[in-house]
């Protein structure tokens, strides 16, 4: 991870599910902190403020899919902001729920096929996010961006993807709840998989050390993509999308420790925070905190809160 300068850019985008509430999630992290923490590091940084949809278009009867045309002009137009950040400096994407990661990883994709670099991706998240429009049973968007990155049919109405992402070059991390449909496509793929109980059973810093040394060997280019649903409900309970058995405080912090040794990761995004569901900030001052790890603080400095009232 080269010394760039830290780009803040806030995505507050709502449209990818029907709890609301993630708008809010840009303003959240910059109120913990977020920019001092990164100053007190010694990084530039610099808040680009927060990103707007593209026009709306008109598109065809969607059925049960929820805001398509919204979720396409975020895509739209986080694609480009993706693409264009990567050239001056190292952005961290505030999110907004999870579909964000349809337009930042397809932009950061494309910058990475103009430097003739693979991109790979590091999905930290209870869910795989394989679905496609037609295969979500729910409708909601956030759950098919892997799908979108991998190149998967089915997304006629996004843009053209200029830079799919190999799908061995993509390893999820964290998984606990994955659909029987997303179970069996992902069977079929050259994806990194890995759930709770391997976790469990071998640690979580093995499989993340593989998988960064691909990454390392190809001079790949990595992009982040941490979910608060990655961590346990107990220390991050601000989203929508809680699911028992996630990672630790202690699991955490080391995974970002460990991707800052690397010196491997390029782009960050943080999603799926929702203050609405938040207790006293403590999820986004986690979030902070691991964004503060990843780029070089220990969990030994980090400060001592007190969320009690």
């Amino acid at each position: 991870m080269t010394p760039k300068t830290c780009l803040l850019i806030g995505a507050p985008v709502d449209s990818g599910k029907r709890i609301q509430g993630c708008r809010m999630g840009p303003d959240a992290f910059r109120t913990a902190g977020l920019a001092d923490q990164l100053h007190a590091l010694g990084l530039e940084t610099r808040d680009l403020g927060n990103v707007v949809p593209a026009p709306l278009r008109d598109l065809p009867g969607s059925g049960k899919v929820h805001a398509l045309a919204e979720t396409v002009a975020w895509t739209e137009a986080l694609m480009r902001a993706a693409r264009d950040a990567m050239q001056a400096g190292f952005p961290i994407f505030l999110g907004g729920d999870h579909s964000l990661s349809l337009g930042t990883v397809a932009g950061v994709a494309d910058y990475a096929r103009d430097q003739g670099r693979p991109q790979f991706v590091l999905w930290l998240d209870a869910h795989s996010d394989f679905h496609t429009p037609q295969t979500s049973g729910s409708g909601n968007l956030h759950g098919t961006p892997v799908g979108y990155i991998t190149g998967l049919p089915g997304f006629e109405a996004f843009p053209d993807l200029p830079a799919p992402v190999p799908q061995e070059n993509v390893c999820l991390l964290g998984l606990r709840s994955v659909d029987l449909e997303e179970k069996q496509a992902l069977a079929a793929t050259e994806i990194s998989c890995h759930d709770m109980r391997a976790i469990d059973e071998h640690g979580i810093a093995a499989p993340l050390r593989d998988f960064l040394a691909r990454v390392e060997a190809e001079n790949g280019l990595l992009h982040v993509s941490l979910d608060v649903d990655f961590l346990d409900p107990s220390i991050a309970p601000a989203v929508g999308t809680t699911v028992p058995g996630g990672a630790t405080f202690r699991e955490a912090h080391l995974v970002m420790e460990i991707l800052h040794d690397s010196e491997l990761v390029t782009s960050l995004d943080l999603v799926e925070l929702n203050p609405f569901l938040d207790e006293r900030g403590r999820t986004a001052s986690l979030m902070v905190d691991l964004t503060a790890s990843l780029m070089g603080r220990r969990v030994f400095d980090r400060p001592t809160r007190s969320f009690a009232a």
